[in-house]
């Protein structure tokens, strides 16, 4: 235990009445010495000196004093944390006032908790004193030393046997009570836990702990007459988690990995058993381990927030599902779950996630934990992140692929619609995968290359169940926007030259390169090809998201011809808008036109995910009151949209790179101020705003740019190839 002094107990407390007498005798020896010094008229420092030790004298008494205190009131609670030696007993004296709460608190905490755990009911209830305490260090070490591993356990069963007794003989007051007690009592236990497990957190209490957390785990404990696994009981804990602070890497290490073997374990047999030839004749569900409150028909009750204020409520879930819980909340604790291959396994927890467990998952129908920690260890800019991304995408991709074919019409077509639906509730995590890693996309299918063991054509299977997800198609479309944005943005600038290039952030070498015609800068033509380039190469991604949601629309008989609302969203809020956070150089009108917005905060959000970074740009939007109006925004189809997303984008980009800079802007709608200068984006009207892209198209000349975009993103010859639906030009061709 830590800032703590052993002492005994009676020799302590003569040594601090002594100490006090002698630091009250000090003082007066020496204000009598000063005065006779003084008489006598000598030199009086001699005095000075001893008063100075008696004052040290006086506050090392009062220290002492203090402890005295604190030990006293230790043994009047009967808190008495001790050692035994051939000296003598001796007692750990806490040295602050907070280490003595915390042992004190703790200390009581911990035998309410016991006792609780025992069935106690009016120990839970002087348990709930202490949950303000749980950040506490000296109080987490203390309370979780003495409840242990095994106590911690065993306590939500206690509460979980008592619910069931309480509902058995119909007795709602009593059912509400100890629900609302034993949600904060686990509220309370996981807190705790999450920091005695992580050994970043100073109340940690060391790896062994969290080993005798999984030892408790797989045992049988029992409450009254009622027999459970202790991971039926701490799931219970880890399902009330509210992710303050999140469970650790080593606590996913330890325990998180072993409750997936130890399932696995138990079920194997009865899961082979519901896959054979019989079970599937019979219809055999794959049942998963029940954590206790779903073993016992207690429904939510047990759970923190608006589920559990309904009592009798049928919602089950599973050991495993509240261990998903508990992991969503921190990338790396989900990582150390999900990237992992158990000894003698021949796939990873991620892949036995997706494919043999899968049934599991479905049997319960509720897969909010598992699809919220896949997009935590799915959508970060790691190298584990990207790993785990890249193998869900496959595995989907594999497991989907047999759900269709080709139809009479040459559109795609469900084959197997029990396939699709047993997979549709992973749409939605796998569209978050793809679009925080949508660079991949341009790879895959511009440079033929590969996303892991992804190859375009398992990228093109995976995006048809990805965008038939509407909130999945949203996030598809805003990080390609925003990645059409960032690939813009590495067009040079028009001006770029040897002698400016260093303060605009380029290098001489990149300027030659940029120099397509040899005369020494980069003029419009230059940057024209470049936009050309890089419109195009961004046209194809947007082809395979838009053309892949509309084939799986159509497979499933779904009105595709209006766009869908987000997009249409999109659009009207002009998410194309904005410049490029930590872009290398503005044109003169573009500083006009974003007006202030530029210096609040954009470049703060450079680096950050593209699904999220389009978030955030949309939201900002929003906040500026930005709206193109009813007219702008109408799209007849998703193709419409994402052409106009596509204008926004490349004006952005023609302006950041001072394209329209010395264009006529006199007589125009859009410009204000004399010289006339572009009005910031945010004080035109929708009308004004459609001006300005008119103007653009006619005198900026993004005309021919945008109608190479076109021509690449309506062309659905590869789209139609890798899914296997034959040669198609375009969509007029169908």
């Amino acid at each position: 235990m830590t800032d703590f002094s052993g002492v005994k107990q009676p020799d302590f407390d003569t040594m601090a009445g002594k100490h006090t007498q002698a630091a009250g005798r000090l003082a007066e020896l020496a204000q009598s010495l000063h005065r006779e010094l003084q008489g006598a008229g000598l030199d009086t420092s001699l005095a000075a000196r001893l008063r100075e030790l008696a004052g040290r004298i006086t506050t090392q008494a009062e220290d002492l004093r203090r402890r005295q205190q604190l030990v006293h009131e230790l043994q009047r609670q009967k808190v008495s944390i001790g050692m035994s030696t051939p000296a003598g007993s001796f007692l750990e004296i806490p040295d602050g006032l907070n280490a003595a709460e915390g042992l004190l608190d703790g200390t009581l905490a911990g035998r309410a908790a016991l006792n609780a755990s025992r069935g106690d009911a009016k120990a839970l209830a002087e348990l709930e004193k202490y949950a303000p305490r749980t950040e506490d260090t000296e109080f987490v070490k203390v309370f979780l030393g003495i409840l242990g591993a095994g106590g911690a356990t065993r306590l939500p069963g206690s509460i979980a046997e008592q619910l069931r007794t309480a509902s058995n003989h119909g007795d709602p007051a009593r059912v509400s009570s100890l629900a609302a007690q034993g949600q904060r009592a686990l509220g309370m236990l996981s807190r705790t836990l999450a920091r005695a497990t992580d050994p970043k957190n100073p109340a940690y209490l060391g790896a062994g702990f969290t080993k005798d957390l999984a030892k408790q785990g797989r045992a049988e404990h029992k409450s009254g007459d009622m027999k459970y696994s202790g991971y039926q009981a701490q799931a219970l804990i880890w399902r009330a988690h509210d992710g303050e602070p999140p469970y650790s890497k080593e606590f996913m290490e330890i325990v998180g990995r072993d409750v997936i073997v130890y399932e696995q374990e138990q079920r194997k047999n009865e899961w082979a058993a519901s896959k054979d030839w019989l079970g599937r004749a019979f219809g055999s569900p794959q049942i998963p381990i029940l954590d206790l409150a779903g073993a016992l028909g207690l429904g939510t009750l047990l759970r923190p927030g608006t589920q559990a204020a309904a009592p009798g409520a049928k919602g089950l879930s599973s050991v495993v599902d509240d261990l998903f819980h508990a992991a969503k909340f921190s990338r790396e604790a989900s990582h150390a779950l999900l990237d992992h291959t158990p000894a003698g396994w021949e796939e990873s927890v991620l892949d036995y996630l997706l494919t043999t467990r899968w049934g599991a998952s479905r049997y319960l129908g509720d897969y909010a934990p598992l699809n919220a920690m896949l997009v935590t260890a799915t959508t970060g800019q790691d190298a584990t992140s990207q790993k785990l991304a890249a193998e869900m995408t496959k595995v989907v991709a594999d497991e989907v692929r047999g759900a269709f074919g080709k139809g009479d019409d040459g559109n795609l077509e469900i084959r197997s619609r029990e396939i699709f639906d047993r997979l549709a509730p992973l749409s939605y995590p796998l569209a978050r995968a793809i679009s925080a890693n949508v660079d991949q996309l341009s790879r895959l299918y511009l440079n033929h290359a590969t996303f892991g063991r992804v190859a375009p054509e398992d990228m093109s299977y995976a995006l048809v169940l990805a965008t038939s997800n509407d909130a999945g198609f949203e996030a598809l479309v805003r990080a390609q926007t925003e990645h059409m944005r960032a690939a813009l943005d590495t067009v040079p600038p028009v001006g770029l030259n040897s002698f400016n290039a260093e303060r605009l952030g380029f290098t001489v070498a990149e300027v030659k390169g940029f120099d397509r015609n040899g005369n020494g800068w980069v003029d419009a033509a230059d940057t024209t090809q470049f936009l050309i380039d890089r419109t195009v190469e961004e046209a194809v991604p947007f082809k395979h998201m838009v053309e892949t949601r509309r084939q799986i629309l159509t497979a499933q008989g779904l009105d595709d011809k209006k766009a869908d609302e987000s997009l249409k969203a999109m659009v009207a809020n002009a998410i194309g808008l904005l410049p490029v956070p930590g872009a290398k150089q503005m044109g003169e009108l573009a500083t006009g036109a974003f007006g202030e917005m530029v210096s609040k905060g954009y470049e703060n959000l450079s680096g950050v995910a593209y699904d999220e970074l389009s978030r955030q740009v949309a939201q900002r939007m929003s906040e500026q009151g930005r709206s193109l109006g009813e007219g702008y925004k109408t799209s007849a189809d998703n193709y419409l949209a994402v052409e106009r997303l596509a204008e926004q984008v490349l004006a952005t980009a023609m302006l950041n790179k001072g394209m329209l800079d010395g264009l006529r802007l006199k007589d125009q709608t859009f410009v204000a101020g004399n010289p006339p200068r572009l009005k910031p984006f945010a004080e035109m009207t929708s009308q004004e705003y459609s001006n300005f892209l008119e103007w653009n198209r006619a005198i900026g000349g993004s005309s021919d740019i945008l109608n190479r975009f076109s021509t690449t993103f309506q062309s659905t010859k590869q789209v139609s190839a890798y899914l296997g639906l034959g040669i198609q030009t375009s969509r007029g061709d169908e």
